[in-house]
């Protein structure tokens, strides 16, 4: 959700260590003025491509607003169809209450995808995810972009036009990804429609490791 540009990324998938996964990418310049992106890298043995596109933010009265490209990419996960959307929400320059009409409008325009998708096929699996720069918690992420949680990280009650967010309760049990002011923001979040949470349609679902508190 912040890359320089593609050759980054060439460079990444060539190293030893990731040239053995046989990486793609899926990678488009964005307006950023900084000239930061977001991009993919998926495994063409999971993952089939079927297509992929930039959708540029849209910032209602600010049209001159340049920042990064919302990148979806779609295919197929054993058969299942699967859309997958990265991006790196506006900032919290100038202050969190000041900046965040911005992120509310990134988390509706977000939303106004998803609920397309599942429209024209509710068996679509969507998973969006990159740096909010929002908390789990914040209502930029549970209202407008309608993604769930419960401090006890519960699947419960989920309607089928919600989101599934498993960070919300590592959040909650006092885990970040970031430290500001002697607190912990996780502001880099994957969230999944409720399909994906509960396996309601297909037969592909997160699931938690054994063991494990969280998905």
């Amino acid at each position: 959700s912040e890359i320089e540009n593609r050759l980054v990324l060439e460079d990444l998938v060539s190293q030893p260590k990731m040239s053995h996964g046989n990486y793609r990418i899926v990678h488009f310049d964005s307006p950023d003025r900084r000239g930061v992106d977001c991009a993919f890298l998926y495994r063409p043995d999971v993952f089939t491509l079927e297509g992929s596109k930039a959708h540029k933010f849209e910032m209602p009265g600010m049209e001159n607003f340049y920042t990064r490209d919302l990148v979806t990419m779609w295919g197929t996960i054993e058969g299942e169809p699967f859309y997958f959307l990265v991006s790196h929400w506006p900032s919290r320059l100038g202050g969190k209450e000041a900046s965040q009409n911005k992120r509310d409008a990134c988390a509706k325009q977000i939303r106004g995808i998803k609920d397309s998708l599942l429209k024209e096929n509710p068996a679509t699996k969507v998973i969006v995810m990159g740096d909010f720069n929002d908390d789990a918690t914040d209502a930029s992420v549970t209202d407008i972009l309608g993604a769930k949680g419960d401090k006890k990280g519960k699947i419960k009650e989920l309607q089928p036009n919600d989101m599934y967010n498993p960070f919300y309760s590592m959040l909650k049990a006092g885990y970040g990804t970031l430290g500001y002011r002697d607190s912990w923001n996780l502001f880099d979040n994957i969230v999944v429609s409720e399909n994906l949470a509960t396996g309601s349609t297909g037969s592909l679902k997160i699931q938690k490791k054994q063991g494990a508190k969280y998905y």
